[in-house]
């Protein structure tokens, strides 16, 4: 029995593979059009605490995400190890963006003034 070939002379992918690869293809757009949205959100975060003077970083929230992520790690059949590992790549890639913004386009903090008082805002 002969496989069949692609144009190209490579042999041509048994159906069930390149269906699960176009799934996998398909998932995987989907994570990096999630991750560009929340990306867009944590954007926005670090300019409201710039504004506020907070730091870049938030020690709680990033253990209470740890938890919880590792929670839904579990009730979705993931590793949560590996969970945490991809949320740390990500955390650490936002306080980097975090502290770039507060530090302003020339690099240097630019001090509160009156109006970034978010009452009056």
């Amino acid at each position: 029995m002969t496989t069949p070939s692609t144009p190209a002379g490579t042999p041509a992918l048994p159906p069930e593979l390149a269906r699960l690869r176009g799934s996998i293809d398909n998932i995987d757009a989907a994570l990096i059009h999630l991750l560009a949205e929340r990306f867009k959100a944590t954007q926005q975060v670090g300019v409201l605490k710039a504004r506020l003077g907070l730091p870049a970083s938030d020690p709680g929230r990033e253990a209470r995400q740890v938890a919880r992520l590792r929670d839904l790690a579990h009730q979705a059949d993931l590793d949560p190890v590996f969970a945490e590992k991809f949320l740390a790549f990500i955390v650490e890639e936002v306080i980097r963006h975090h502290e770039e913004i507060a530090a302003g386009p020339d690099g240097q903090r630019a001090p509160a003034t009156a109006s970034d008082d978010p009452v009056t805002d």
